[in-house]
């Protein structure tokens, strides 16, 4: 005959049975749908980007159509009043005004200076394209914008809390420059390049690098070599404009040889041009990603502070002083 212990003990354990059953159950249940979620949350995914990449199709046909209208009504009016009151003027005060050597210092001072007082320096670099060729005319492009580099730096450098200040009302492009003067020297010259290929306004990134921990050389040696692709599409468009100047005012007759070889040039330089800047664009937001993600690995509350303070962790002497004695 079973005692009352027995029973409560039988009772016990078929409800102990039940609540295993009913967890091994759910976990069961939980452990096969983690895959359909997975799959749901990579299928979403995936027709998101087919969505941003279709949006982003019919945007660049947009530009192309946009484009091609522009370029028309600038070769059927707005081209020819250019070449006559601007370029051909200019040319003529070229060959009368100054010498060539006053000319080329006079250059090289504007390349230097303008970007001390955030003037874009382009119409310089064509005036040294049209009338120096691609010799000389490299030559005094990276002499004046090399000086016209160093000097914001040295100038920013006497006024650093005031542009970390300033710095603060744009964080999602103060978080970029900081980006610049992480990590070794490797990869701050290649940040940098990339900077001075990409649209961002270099002009002021001159001034802004100095709240980082950007050293002088890798600063220096990154705009340089960021600077040799736009000196040769400036060089080359200023070429373009002298030489259709000449041909529109009879100085010279383009053979279809020469017609060819400005086409296929022209194709060649906006091709370049883009690729350029997708690329540099593309890789300054894997870098930005990548150091979001080394930031979600530490501490969260530390790392913001760094990202909204931009710390001067640098000393407020030339920092390529610091450089030439290491």
């Amino acid at each position: 005959m079973m005692t009352s212990e027995s029973s409560g003990e039988l009772e016990e354990k078929s409800k102990s049975g039940h609540h295993l059953r009913g967890n091994s159950e759910y976990v069961r249940l939980a452990i096969s749908d983690e895959p359909r979620v997975a799959e749901a949350e990579t299928l979403q995914l995936q027709a998101e980007s087919r969505i941003k990449s279709f949006y982003w199709w019919i945007k660049a046909i947009l530009w192309c159509f946009v484009i091609i209208i522009l370029a028309l009504i600038f070769v059927k009016w707005a081209g020819p009043f250019i070449f006559e009151k601007v370029i051909y003027p200019i040319l003529e005060w070229e060959a009368t005004a100054f010498g060539r050597p006053v000319l080329a210092v006079v250059l090289v001072a504007s390349l230097a200076l303008f970007p001390v007082f955030l003037i874009p320096s382009g119409p310089s670099m064509w005036l040294a394209g049209m009338i120096f060729g691609y010799g000389l005319g490299f030559v005094i492009i990276m002499v004046g914008t090399t000086i016209g580099m160093v000097l914001p730096y040295l100038i920013g450098l006497m006024f650093r809390e005031r542009i970390q200040q300033w710095l603060k009302r744009w964080p999602k492009n103060a978080a970029m420059i900081r980006l610049a003067g992480e990590g070794s020297w490797f990869h701050q010259f290649r940040v940098v390049a990339l900077f001075r290929v990409s649209p961002f306004p270099y002009t002021i990134f001159n001034y802004a690098i100095v709240v980082t921990n950007m050293r002088f050389w890798p600063y220096l040696c990154g705009s340089i070599a960021g600077m040799v692709p736009e000196a040769y599409i400036y060089i080359y468009s200023g070429r373009l404009i002298r030489t259709l100047a000449d041909a529109q005012y009879g100085k010279h007759r383009l053979t279809t040889v020469e017609i060819v070889y400005n086409v296929i040039s022209f194709i060649i330089a906006i091709v370049t041009t883009v690729a350029f800047t997708v690329y540099a664009k593309r890789t300054l937001a894997e870098l930005k990603m990548a150091e979001a993600r080394e930031g979600a690995t530490s501490v969260p509350g530390i790392r913001g502070l760094e990202m909204e303070k931009l710390p001067l962790e640098r000393p407020k002497q030339l920092m390529f002083s610091s450089d030439l004695s290491s």
